[in-house]
């Protein structure tokens, strides 16, 4: 078994509405830095898997995302994986 780390971004769908980066994005203008627009704000998760192989690897890390990790109504994800 090969050790692997995998670096996931989960963020909202383009076409829903994201409160904390409106709000964000509002707080820049109060701190004279307007010219930063259009915040998104999501998550960042790394996890270590353990795998015979990295196309192994993905498809379980792929799953994880699906079926945990990511609200797939509201957000996408994705990911890349490393051997460690």
């Amino acid at each position: 078994m090969t050790k692997f780390q995998a670096e996931i971004d989960v963020m909202p769908k383009k076409e829903i509405l994201d409160p904390q980066g409106k709000a964000v994005t509002g707080s820049m203008k109060n701190l004279g830095l307007a010219e930063i627009q259009n915040i998104r704000i999501g998550k960042h998760i790394t996890l270590e898997i353990e795998a015979e192989n990295a196309e192994i690897a993905h498809a379980k890390v792929d799953e994880a995302c699906k079926n945990l990790l990511a609200n797939l109504i509201m957000e996408s994800y994705s990911f890349k994986i490393a051997q460690v």
